[in-house]
């Protein structure tokens, strides 16, 4: 295939995969109360629906740049597009919620390689100068999936069947298996390092079992002496790990990056702050829905401002970053994010809908500079030779952030809500309230990691407004 067909169709292909992952995940987000409902479990339970995708992720995409180095990126990226759709469709025919979650699992093996390998594709088709043009494109649907999503959802739990939510995917992933072997190009390397297999299994033990230890928790389905044996083990195994990863010769997770400052800061920063964010898109719905009433659809056009808000605020987000800095941006960023997220408590029955669309405006645009800020600057000081291994360490830990940020966003509205009385509207506001409270709070404290960023961090990829607009 001549090379300018692969840069004609590339994009488009990248962009399909990044618009089936966006669109997934926030289409579902809107119908958790209606799938809880048709399913017989709390629409808190929900949370293991969502956050077992994300951790699926977590776990596997650290092994998709080493997939497309060993079996071709075009092999990989089809098996991947096709894995994410068969799992789509059983989620669709799935009967109850440990089925769902088990088929949420398969989405995610196939999600793991989509998003990084089509990024690997580009990065390897496209020169530099042209890559945060391609970067930019594609990008874009990955925006407006989560625009779209939330009406989406609500528009087919009303008028047709949840189940729909997910056969959705066949006909974008079937149109995606069509360009992939027409105009993918198929790269691979001659040799590969061998694959860290000891390391995925302690590293991958230990994220899925602490995961599954807060989805659990307030279930009170172990004792408490076994969840502190569980968590200890957990623990014990992503420490492990730690140490293990410093004596491997070729490591799952290169954490010796994390010796860079402006990449420490990034993926940690990043970490701490998708705590407290990552549980806003299950807790809106539960609130506008279960709290207030709302029907899906009204709930989706509630959510739909903050979508449309960080669309066009990733066209500012150049001008902003190279004038004002990468550290005043995130230090100042963070806390007025974590205010946001802690004025959702206001929302009660009665509360003007323009005041609510205000407030989705105003967090959806911070929210889009805070991603932004942390995504760039993780390649800040990060050697060209380094650059996989750098995306890889922070779309991990950013998947797993968000997995941990769903749970925790469950866990505490639990926490605070009896299950005897989680039926009750106006003690399940109160709860998501308090939850509200407690993520804004984090997201707030997660501000200090930034502090160890200096004047002038940034500066090489912020130079004349050239950021991409990554989510």
């Amino acid at each position: 295939m001549p090379a300018v067909s692969s840069k004609t169709f590339l994009p488009w292909l990248v962009a399909v995969a990044f618009f089936m992952q966006a669109l997934d995940t926030t289409i579902l987000n809107t119908a958790v109360p209606v799938v809880s409902k048709a399913l017989d479990v709390s629409p808190l339970a929900m949370r293991a629906v969502l956050a077992s995708y994300a951790l699926s992720l977590a776990v596997f995409i650290p092994i998709s740049g080493w997939m497309a180095d060993r079996f071709g990126t075009r092999r990989v990226f089809a098996w991947a597009i096709g894995l994410f759709t068969f799992g789509s469709v059983l989620c669709g025919f799935c009967s109850n919620i440990h089925l769902l979650v088990a088929c949420r699992v398969i989405q995610g093996c196939g999600g793991a390689m989509m998003v990084p390998v089509g990024r690997l594709t580009l990065v390897r088709t496209f020169a530099k100068s042209e890559l945060v043009g391609a970067m930019s494109f594609v990008a874009i649907p990955s925006l407006i999936g989560p625009m779209l999503g939330p009406v989406a959802g609500g528009l087919i739990v009303a008028y047709l069947s949840w189940r729909y939510i997910f056969f959705l995917n066949l006909p974008i992933g079937i149109a995606g298996l069509i360009f992939v072997f027409l105009y993918l190009p198929d790269y691979r390397e001659k040799k590969t390092r061998p694959l860290d297999i000891v390391g995925l299994i302690m590293f991958g033990s230990g994220i899925s079992l602490l995961s599954y230890v807060l989805e659990v928790f307030d279930d009170h389905t172990l004792a408490m002496t076994d969840i502190l044996w569980l968590s200890a083990l957990s623990i014990l195994l992503i420490v492990g790990y730690c140490l293990y990863s410093a004596r491997a010769t070729y490591p799952l997770l290169d954490l010796t990056l994390f010796r860079i400052r402006t990449f420490s800061a990034a993926v940690s920063g990043g970490f701490f702050t998708r705590l407290g964010m990552g549980g806003v898109p299950f807790l809106l719905p539960l609130l506008y829905q279960v709290g207030l009433g709302f029907t899906p659809v009204q709930s989706g056009l509630l959510i739909m401002p903050q979508s449309i808000a960080s669309l066009v605020t990733k066209f500012v987000l150049p001008r902003i970053l190279n004038t004002v800095g990468y550290r005043i941006v995130l230090i100042s960023n963070t806390v007025i994010t974590g205010g946001l997220i802690m004025l959702f408590a206001t929302i009660v029955p009665g509360t003007p809908v323009w005041s609510i669309v205000a407030l989705a405006l105003c967090y959806g645009s911070f929210q889009s500079l805070q991603l932004t800020s942390m995504n760039t600057l993780v390649y800040a000081d990060i050697p060209t030779p380094k650059a996989s291994n750098a995306s890889s360490i922070a779309s991990t830990l950013q998947q797993l952030s968000i997995s941990f940020g769903v749970a925790a966003a469950g866990l505490t509205t639990a926490f605070f809500i009896p299950s005897s009385v989680r039926s009750n509207p106006q003690l399940f506001i109160d709860g998501v309230h308090k939850a509200f409270l407690v993520l804004g709070g984090f997201t707030v404290i997660s501000t200090v990691v930034f502090w160890r960023l200096r004047k002038g961090d940034g500066d090489t990829i912020s130079h004349d407004g050239e950021v991409a607009v990554a989510s």
